[in-house]
């Protein structure tokens, strides 16, 4: 039996940021942690699975007494914040009544959206749900990934490729993929491409370096807030 370990769940608290960051008494812990994934869920519909598709690859999200603050990476900000911010301002407003806290929602940009685990794994979705052939995207992608300055890329599909009645794996692994380094730099996600023949199951691995070997600007985006813990590290 495989002992699979998630790579941000393994690296989180010590080179990786929490992605809620709030406490709670025991008595409100689970109302507000089912109110954070209803929060992702909204967000990722309205964003990613229908116009104006604004590539968001993360939502981070602090609370304090007063506010709740959610901060959205995307690969096209202009399409999160919208002409004047009126895009972000609906978003905001749309937020504020689900939850009925004051909320504050803010932007942050993806400068490299080929290396993103999230958005590849959307991609290759996306084109899947379009029969185009499997094989073919996923070396696509895993080139683009590569020339983009990814150190290692791997992406694994599971499901009834092609349409065939049997279900199947076909998987692609470029460059170095070190998953016990916690201070290896890697991006994990998971994608689902719902074809008319059933769902196919999309893993995306990018190995972008080592935490220590990143500038501090690109440590602190990637904790949105957070307060990097990478550096000094060994």
């Amino acid at each position: 039996m495989g002992q699979k370990v998630h790579p941000f769940g393994f690296r989180v608290g010590i080179t990786e940021a929490h992605r809620s960051r709030w406490y709670a008494p025991k008595a409100l812990y689970g109302e507000l942690l089912v109110e954070d994934e209803r929060i992702r869920r909204y967000i990722d519909t309205r964003l990613n699975r229908r116009p104006p598709f604004a590539a968001v690859s993360d939502i981070h999200i602090e609370r304090t007494r007063e506010e709740l603050k959610i901060i959205i990476k995307s690969g096209r900000p202009g399409l999160v914040i919208g002409p004047k911010g009126q895009n972000i301002e609906e978003l905001t407003h749309d937020i504020q009544g689900l939850t009925g806290r004051n909320v504050s929602v803010s932007c942050v940009e993806v400068h490299n959206p080929d290396i993103e685990a999230q958005l590849i794994g959307e991609s290759i979705a996306e084109q899947l749900a379009k029969r185009a052939g499997f094989r073919r995207i996923i070396k696509m992608k895993a080139d683009a990934a590569m020339a983009a300055g990814a150190k290692g890329v791997k992406i694994k599909l599971s499901g009834r490729l092609g349409g065939h009645e049997m279900s199947r794996s076909e998987e692609i692994r470029l460059g170095s993929i070190p998953l016990s380094t916690i201070q290896a730099n890697v991006d994990y996600a998971l994608s689902l491409s719902r074809t008319t023949y059933g769902i196919i199951g999309v893993k995306v691995w990018v190995y972008k370096g080592m935490y220590k070997e990143l500038a501090e600007g690109e440590i602190e985006s990637r904790a949105a807030g957070a307060r990097p813990r990478a550096r000094g590290r060994r």
